[in-house]
């Protein structure tokens, strides 16, 4: 049982991992899988979230199999 956590850009750099794979058990939402995977990091404003490839909110659940990804805001001009 496990969750594939994927960190993308400057994320990446900050959290130090590209990927993690988490134990499923005790995570329910895409906010505890933040949690376990960084430590406790500090959630950056404006985080994005994906789970399973389509865009999520942080308290929207996870489940055994899923695949999280975390962007950090998007920004341009």
């Amino acid at each position: 049982m496990s969750i594939r956590v994927k960190f993308f850009a400057s994320l990446r750099e900050t959290i130090g991992k590209a990927e993690h794979n988490l134990d499923a058990q005790n995570i329910n939402t895409a906010r505890d899988v933040w949690q376990t995977a960084t430590d406790n990091h500090e959630q950056l404003p404006n985080m994005l979230v994906a789970i399973n490839m389509e865009y999520a909110k942080l308290n929207d659940n996870v489940k055994d199999g899923d695949e999280v990804a975390f962007f950090p805001p998007v920004t341009g001009g």
